[in-house]
């Protein structure tokens, strides 16, 4: 199975090349991204908890799902099938904000993204699939914040980025 590739960036998301996965990973290059955030009808945010096996920080939870989008597929058609892969469900996503961040891991890869926020809302259960996901949760926004101080060893580097940023975005929109 050929390695799946992502897609390389300047600082204005404009696509300059592919590169295979690991590759960029490991030379920290710049390359787009999305995390998708699900919400239900009392505003939880769905995590999840990384499957075990996975490459690197497994066991962390995270938001609901996040990956790399395909060459010739937008944001929401990446979200959308990452969502199905990993959570087992569908729903409308909508274009949040985007950033660039960086964040190093231990064994030596590092995630430098341009990373594309997307929001749903879905109040079932999800069908996770376990090569991907080992459990999932709902938790407000309030007490992710306060888990995340308390706790923060147990959630991805990138999350605790993306969260930062994605929870003064909702703040300043709910003014």
């Amino acid at each position: 199975m050929k390695e799946e590739q992502v897609i390389l960036v300047n600082e204005k998301d404009e696509q300059i090349g592919l590169m295979p996965k690991m590759e960029a990973h490991e030379k920290a290059l710049l390359h787009r991204a999305f995390s998708v955030f699900i919400f239900n009808d009392n505003n939880e945010l769905m995590l999840q908890q990384r499957a075990l096996t996975k490459y690197h920080s497994p066991g962390l939870w995270t938001n609901t799902c996040c990956s790399h989008q395909r060459e010739g597929e937008s944001n929401i058609q990446a979200g959308k099938r990452r969502l199905f892969e990993e959570m087992g469900f569908v729903v409308d996503l909508q274009e949040s904000i985007s950033f660039i961040y960086k964040a190093p891991f231990d064994n030596g890869l590092t995630e430098h993204e341009f990373d594309h926020i997307m929001i749903g809302t879905y109040n079932d259960e999800p069908f996770i699939n376990l090569d991907e996901v080992a459990s999932w949760k709902w938790m407000s926004l309030e007490a992710v914040k306060n888990d995340m101080l308390e706790k923060p060893e147990l959630y991805t580097e990138w999350f605790k980025i993306i969260f930062d940023k994605f929870y003064e975005h909702i703040n300043i929109s709910k003014k």
